[in-house]
């Protein structure tokens, strides 16, 4: 079955997303060890209208984050995307780039190459002229990550949507401009 990629790296397809990948990604987003850095596992009703989300935002955007398949398997592991946010922080509005994918997708290097793909996208096709990146100041891995594909740390910050959550709200953003990723591209 052919796949409508909107782009590919060199092992992920990314697309749009469908109501097909309901089962598989409220599975994902159930297990307590994906949502270690979020307030709650989320049920298939909060995931559903995730997706319904995700889809009226690609509408309106052209991006989104992209449901991620592995090319040579299709196999879907999560998404890797880009998403408008215009939460009040010193850093937004801005478009930010995040990745959740299932626990059996971790310590293959995925979320780092879907990563610098999904900053490809961002600034040779979309032409945005920076990126940000947000997590909460315990997830190392996602921090990592960001480190990994050229972004920097920008500031500390408490996440307006994460007030009720303590333990979350205290939060990182790196930044990485359409500058930096060029020259780190060569």
């Amino acid at each position: 079955m052919k796949k409508d990629y909107i782009f590919k790296s060199k092992r992920l397809g990314f697309r749009n997303w469908t109501q097909n990948d309901l089962e598989q990604f409220s599975e994902m987003n159930a297990n307590p060890n994906v949502m270690e850095h979020f307030p709650k596992p989320l049920t298939e009703n909060e995931t559903s209208a995730f997706i319904e989300r995700l889809l009226k935002h690609y509408e309106t955007y052209g991006y989104c984050y992209f449901a991620t398949e592995i090319l040579n398997t299709g196999e879907f592991i999560g998404f890797i995307g880009l998403a408008y946010q215009d939460y009040k922080t010193d850093f937004t509005p801005a478009t930010d780039i995040g990745w959740r994918l299932k626990q059996s997708a971790w310590g293959y290097g995925y979320a780092t190459e879907g990563a610098l793909r999904c900053l490809d996208f961002a600034f040779n096709h979309l032409h945005l002229e920076q990126v940000i990146a947000t997590c909460t100041h315990k997830n190392n891995k996602s921090e990592h990550v960001m480190k990994k594909v050229g972004m920097k740390m920008i500031g500390k910050f408490n996440h307006p949507k994460l007030k009720d959550y303590p333990e979350y709200e205290t939060c990182l953003c790196y930044q990485i401009t359409k500058e930096d990723y060029q020259f780190k591209s060569q």
